[in-house]
């Protein structure tokens, strides 16, 4: 019979790739962040951001709200509970990848 592996099992590899898995650590800390702040601690371009936010959005891991303030639209990101699960069980199985490597003698 062949076992389940736990540090397998939670691993996404959407949200594996560094600039995602970066995004996600952020939005799992807050309710909500701003496009902006997200694309200034990730130094990364507004279109490199949005292509990952894209990738996210479209596995249901990620939501954005859009709203007016001084006069300029801003976009606003939350991780969805989806996304928290997700996010939360690829830590840990990163964890578990860690952790057996460090058992091996």
């Amino acid at each position: 019979m062949k076992r389940s592996n736990p540090a397998i099992d939670g691993f996404d590899s959407v949200i594996h790739a560094p600039q995602r898995l970066r995004i996600c650590a952020l939005l799992d800390a807050v309710t909500q962040i701003e496009f902006s702040l997200i694309q200034e601690q990730l130094k990364v371009s507004a279109s490199v951001l949005s292509k990952h936010v894209s990738v996210l959005m479209d596995a249901g891991y990620v939501e954005q709200r859009k709203a007016v303030r001084d006069t300029r639209q801003r976009v606003w990101l939350t991780l969805t509970a989806a996304g928290r699960t997700a996010y939360r069980g690829h830590v840990a199985a990163l964890r578990a990848i860690v952790d057996q490597a460090q058992e091996q003698p």
